[in-house]
């Protein structure tokens, strides 16, 4: 099969960014900037020194970095955790969410650290993906059909020896007024290593209410995103955390079940090929 009839792809791009929220000022938003590269580095550096701490308590380091990483962007979180109190110490589960942005990330270490599946763009990028090979961040080779088998297994191998493990299944991001399909490679991995699928779907508001400006599409680069995200008047992010799914069926049937979890279009949520205009008064924050 040729890589192209089933990489994922994603029709959302810059044209579908907008808010009906007034942005803040420029000046706000530099210093919201650079408190984060200042104080964001410093939480890096120090959590480079958590290697040698046990698992819970490093672990405990990176949730509340996460955190405060946020708050530095002016991005309030909210958790939903629909799980019961005695499932919420995971081991071993994979983690699947709808993609939207790089934020995402972000938002699930404060729910729970974990090795992240990305793509070798990622990886690459400059600055980040320095950042991101320092914390584990796994590879993927989209394109490459004969490399997929082997990071399935290493992810199952991590689930197996209890690390949770987080994948984007849709492949890449979307808006988050629309949804691409979940693709099922993945959740091999938690049929092979018999953990359960741990479904978290993240939302982003304003104070215009929905919105993309957090969107990581297109042409976008971390620059360009961050700098609309320090500029976005009330950004949030709710966090919904599901109950634990047994990874039961074949692959496609434990994907589908977790993607009428995430994005059940029997709730509103769209998906399509197409982006959604957000509301009549949206306007582009300029970056």
């Amino acid at each position: 099969m040729h890589a192209g009839a089933w990489m994922p792809t994603s029709p959302c791009g810059t044209h579908c960014v907008h808010t009906a929220a007034e942005p803040v000022s420029r000046l706000r938003a530099a210093a919201r900037l650079t408190v984060l590269l200042t104080l964001g580095t410093l939480i890096v550096v120090v959590g480079l020194a958590t290697v040698a701490l046990p698992r819970p308590a490093r672990h405990g380091y990176w949730r509340g970095g996460a955190r405060a990483a946020l708050r530095l962007m002016g991005v309030s979180l909210e958790v939903d955790d629909r799980r019961p109190a005695s499932a919420r110490r995971i081991r071993g589960a994979l983690m699947v969410a709808n993609h939207v942005s790089f934020l995402d990330i972000v938002a699930l270490a404060c729910v729970h650290p974990a090795r992240f599946v990305a793509k070798r763009e990622v990886v690459q990028m400059a600055g980040f993906g320095v950042v991101s090979r320092l914390f584990g961040v796994l590879p993927h080779h989209r394109g490459d059909l004969r490399r997929l088998r082997p990071i399935v297994d290493r992810v199952a191998a991590l689930l197996d020896t209890g690390r949770p493990v987080a994948v984007f299944p849709e492949g890449t991001t979307w808006c988050g007024t629309a949804s691409g399909r979940f693709r099922p490679a993945f959740f091999q991995a938690a049929i092979d290593a018999g953990v359960p699928v741990l479904p978290v779907r993240l939302a982003y508001t304003d104070d215009g209410g929905r919105t993309t400006m957090p969107g990581f599409l297109g042409e976008d680069t971390v620059g360009t995103t961050l700098r609309r995200i320090v500029r976005t008047r009330g950004l949030s992010i709710t966090v919904t955390v599901f109950d634990m799914q047994l990874p039961a069926g074949d692959r496609s049937e434990v994907a589908a079940a977790a993607q009428h979890l995430i994005a059940p279009v029997d709730a509103g949520e769209v998906r399509s090929e197409i982006p959604v205009a957000l509301t009549p008064r949206s306007v582009t924050v300029p970056v």
